[in-house]
């Protein structure tokens, strides 16, 4: 079993930018897909990102293709999600996953964090 601690969310300016983090204790990600998914008020989960572990390849969703970038630091065991050009429409909780496979459905991650806010407002 992994636990997973997100952190990094806050409050920022449109056009601004945060990198959210996703740490695992418990074990290493070893062969796992850490996907990153946010959830605004009222509205459903959605995916964001994902990435495989061992080989470094990721997925990112196409509504933030090119200001949001998902890598991993082998040696602090931690997932980053790096968030440019934030636009107010980016304001909801994100949470970051573990599964066996790089893929954007929810029911395919296992592991749960329990979420980071981003407001992204004037």
């Amino acid at each position: 079993q992994v636990q997973l601690v997100e952190s990094g969310g806050g409050l920022v300016q449109p056009g601004g930018s945060l990198r959210l983090s996703c740490a695992a204790s418990g074990r290493t990600f070893s062969t796992d897909a850490v996907g990153w998914f946010r959830q605004a008020p009222g509205k459903e989960r959605d995916f964001v990102a994902a990435i495989s572990w061992s080989t470094g390849g990721s997925y990112v969703d196409g509504s933030v293709l090119g200001r949001f970038t998902i890598y991993r630091d082998k040696a602090k065991n931690t997932v980053y999600l790096q968030m440019n050009s934030l636009k107010p429409e980016d304001t909801a909780v994100y949470y970051c996953a573990v599964g066996p496979d790089v893929v954007g459905t929810s029911d395919r991650y296992n592991y749960w964090g329990q979420g980071t806010q981003v407001t992204v407002s004037t």
